[in-house]
């Protein structure tokens, strides 16, 4: 979710309006704002009495499939039996609601739900199901104290309570001071890969990637000990998205062994048999089978646990009153719902365990604001009834409607109204706008201004409205003149601005350390510490060849658009369907080719700064890198790691997990993905770097050796003569080179790889020299040869050639098979030669 700036008070005076039209339904609130005043009923964990919280909203964490995450602060506690350990006034606290934000997410989860489970989220509308997941947590975090060393090692959850708002359950935690991983500088990626949990890694890089590893899969491995099989997903390594449920405690930040502390044990998303959603889930399924569980979200293993706590009576003495009522509330959970693949044939004549759905249905309705209370005792005396109106909630589409149509009276009034009185329409549809705009705002399609305009002039609403089916970039540039012409100025004017203006620059720079800090990427004496050296010349020259990259950004795109259009309009006989696709596929290669325009005139410019310092030190990491699309806008970070790593390190990190962000769910901020794209693009390059340095070490007592090139040469063109004498006797003539490409394709970086694995002591440069001659070589010699072969050995009945013809066809052949071969010779080469080392020819 992007984080859009605006006013919480915009948010409250759109309340406001809806509120002061007096409809009978009620706002639709989606989320809350910094500075709300919230009263709640709660239940504690230790002691389990039931109690009443004031509370202020901090700020908004965020949110995802599992709910939305607060920081809050207690301004009252009413507890009659005296004092929860752990929740006083005056204090943070994480208050998490089991509800999407995102209408989407909600959406989709419930889908996926109900597939899996036949009946809505239970940890949103249970209070069963909500409060044994925070009991789970409470033992869990008793159980971690025995292998991790500290409780502090998972969240403490404090107690559960009901959201009537929001129509959810929820919890109130411990506020956890903490950040996701920092990115580490590692340049020897090989033996981060041969390191194993468990292993000693005292010599190793990446130490707090290693901890943070090591810590998750220890603390899998107690949630199996401990029966809570599917919990344990929320901490499974290759899920490739549990990372940041692990946060690292900012107390413990200069230690990268310490600190690391799970947050959230509430899975968002069921795990069904057929539709795994990461790699680590093909295991999971597999296991959750081998136990009876085709289906899995947080079913634990009462039994186990028991086992696990009568092994460790020690350490669990105290909390025998939590095991107890876990062990009954789980047993309402699990009779709460349909769930086939649990129930199996008891769904067919049980009536005890329909008795147990249906009640907790008419609870779940009542948390939903799907029914009102008179309803709920209704459907709870009339068992006859509730299953009616349980029955009348499956139709599809019109179900959820059908049940606030005869179960709530506000509703039922609402749309009566709607329908009877002119005056009240107009009101609700007054009201209706304000409820939109306050999602449009969130949502950044709208400013500010434009929000406060629109809910005073209703009628602008609807010219808004065709716009809203639109990402709210587009719909805010297609409304909001100023914000467009920001939008081309960041994209075409600010780079250049960015070039000629020193003092733009550096604030530019600042901005990005200020946001660094802000997210843990930085720690305040880092963030300092490049501050201070921003007017150094070096940084200042690396400032200005950013500002070029920038500039570049949009080079790429701009070219292929007018190439495709170009290319449709050389086609007028193309219908529209092939031209949409051959423009489709001309966009596509500009994206795939790792030399690309943008690249290109990046990499020239790099050029031109060499020519001109006649530095080549300086620049020759940012010389080779800045050539190849998507890694070199990192060239001049990975350039710096050594001369500035706190820069370097961060500004890749910056970059490359920026463009990570947008890709759904694995792209969160903290997780795998955003990891390994640091790695691929900074750790990598470097990890080459060192290769190639230990590969000049080992190589320097060795000749070089250039004899066998041609002999390599020779045998590449020899070996597609041999594919064209097959490729005739199974079909019958010699192939063109559109019908063996994708035999051809690899055999000049073959040889060439050959040529550089018997050059002895030959430097880098001198084996690529090598390896270019290589193809060239194959390059020009195998077209002569295929047109040999066509012409004179295995000539085509009753077509001749002449000798002019033989040379012209092989010539036209050989003179752009030359260039892409060399192209294919150095890719073979540098592949080679940036291998992890193993031996030296």
């Amino acid at each position: 979710m992007k984080d859009v700036k605006y006013s919480p008070h915009i948010v409250q005076k759109l309340e406001t309006i809806y509120r002061s039209q007096k409809t009978h339904r009620p706002l639709r609130v989606k989320r809350y704002e910094p500075g709300q005043i919230l009263n709640y009923d709660f239940k504690g964990l230790a002691p389990a009495g039931e109690g009443g919280v004031k509370l202020e909203i901090d700020k908004f964490v965020g949110g995802g499939f599992a709910g939305q995450v607060y920081r809050v602060k207690i301004l009252d506690i009413m507890f009659p039996e005296g004092q929860i350990p752990g929740l006083e006034p005056g204090k943070f606290y994480a208050m998490k609601i089991l509800i999407p934000p995102s209408g989407f997410a909600r959406i989709f989860r419930n889908f996926i739900y109900i597939l899996g489970f036949q009946g809505p989220f239970s940890a949103q509308v249970n209070p069963d199901a909500a409060r044994a997941g925070a009991l789970w947590q409470r033992l869990i975090r008793r159980g971690a104290k025995i292998r991790l060393g500290s409780e502090e090692a998972v969240a403490n959850i404090l107690a559960t309570l009901i959201d009537p708002v929001l129509g959810s359950c929820g919890e109130i935690s411990e506020w956890i001071e903490g950040r996701t991983w920092r990115f580490e500088l590692d340049n020897d990626l090989d033996a981060r890969k041969k390191w194993k949990v468990g292993d000693a890694g005292e010599k190793l890089g990446s130490a707090e990637y290693r901890a943070k590893k090591t810590f998750m899969t220890t603390l899998v491995n107690l949630l199996q000990d401990m029966g809570a099989y599917e919990l344990a997903r929320q901490y499974e390594w290759w899920t490739c998205k549990s990372q940041p449920n692990a946060l690292k405690r900012l107390k413990c930040d200069d230690d990268p062994a310490k600190g690391n502390t799970a947050v959230d044990f509430r899975a968002g998303l069921a795990l069904l048999p057929f539709l795994p959603m990461s790699p680590a889930d093909f295991k999971l399924i597999i296991q959750g089978i081998g136990r009876g569980s085709l289906v899995q979200f947080d079913r634990g293993d009462l039994k186990k646990l028991n086992g696990f706590i009568k092994q460790n009576a020690g350490a669990f003495k105290g909390m025998e009153d939590i095991l107890e009522e876990l062990e009954h509330l789980e047993k309402l959970y699990r009779s709460s719902l349909p769930d086939i693949t649990h129930n199996h044939i008891k769904l067919l004549y049980s009536r005890k365990l329909w008795s147990s759905i249906i009640a907790s249905s008419i609870k779940s309705w009542r948390i939903r604001n799907l029914i009102d209370e008179k309803t709920e005792k209704k459907l709870n005396r009339n068992r006859f009834n509730a299953a009616i109106f349980y029955l009348l909630g499956l139709i599809p589409f019109l179900g959820k409607f059908l049940r606030k149509l005869f179960g709530h009276k506000d509703f039922r009034q609402h749309y009566k109204r709607l329908l009877t009185s002119i005056k009240y329409f107009r009101k609700a549809g007054r009201a209706h706008i304000a409820e939109v705009l306050i999602g449009w705002l969130r949502a950044g399609r709208i400013s500010e201004k434009r929000t406060q305009i629109l809910s005073e002039h209703s009628g602008r609403y609807f010219v808004h409205l065709p716009l809203s089916f639109l990402p709210p970039g587009i719909h805010r540039a297609c409304s909001d003149w100023k914000y467009f012409k920001q939008s081309l100025d960041n994209i075409f004017v600010r780079p250049v601005r960015l070039y000629f203006k020193s003092a733009e620059r550096e604030q530019w720079l600042r901005d990005m350390v200020a946001q660094g800090q802000k997210n843990g990427m930085l720690t305040p004496d880092e963030a300092a510490n490049i501050n201070a050296k921003i007017k150094e010349p070096f940084i200042q020259k690396y400032l200005k060849s950013l500002a070029v990259h920038v500039c570049t950004l949009p080079v790429t795109q701009i070219v292929s658009v007018i190439v495709a259009v170009a290319y449709v309009n050389l086609h007028p006989e193309l219908s529209w369907q092939q031209a949409s696709v051959h423009a489709g596929i001309i966009l596509g290669l500009f994206q795939v080719t790792p030399i690309s325009p943008g690249s290109l005139i990046r990499g020239l410019y790099v050029t031109f700064l060499v020519i001109r310092e006649r530095n080549f030190k300086d620049y020759k990491i940012a010389f080779l890198l800045s050539f190849f699309k998507y890694i070199g806008y990192l060239a001049f970070p990975i350039q710096m790691a050594y001369r500035y790593p706190d820069l370097a390190r961060f500004m890749a990190g910056h970059w490359a997990t920026g463009a990570v962000n947008i890709v759904p769910i694995f792209g969160e901020r903290g997780a795998l993905l955003e990891h390994t794209v640091f790695d691929m693009f900074y750790n990598f390059p470097l990890t080459i770097q060192r290769r190639l340095k230990k590969r000049r070490e080992q190589r320097s007592g060795l000749e070089p050796r250039t004899w066998h090139t041609p002999l390599c040469a020779i045998a590449g063109v020899g070996f597609l003569s041999l594919v064209d004498i097959l490729y005739f006797k199974l079909f019958g003539h010699i192939p063109a080179m559109r019908e063996i490409w994708w035999i051809a394709v690899w055999v000049p970086g073959f040889f060439a790889a050959a040529v550089t694995a018997w050059a002895g002591g030959a430097s880098l440069g001198k084996r690529l020299s090598l390896g270019a001659i290589c193809g060239a070589v194959v390059g020009l010699l195998y077209p002569f040869s295929n047109a040999f072969f066509k012409t004179y050995l295995f000539p085509v009945e009753n077509v001749s050639f002449t000798l002019n013809q033989f040379l012209s066809q092989a010539a036209a052949t050989a003179l752009w098979l030359v260039f892409l071969f060399i192209f294919l010779a150095m890719i073979g080469t540098l592949i080679k030669e940036t291998r992890p080392l193993k031996s030296v020819f």
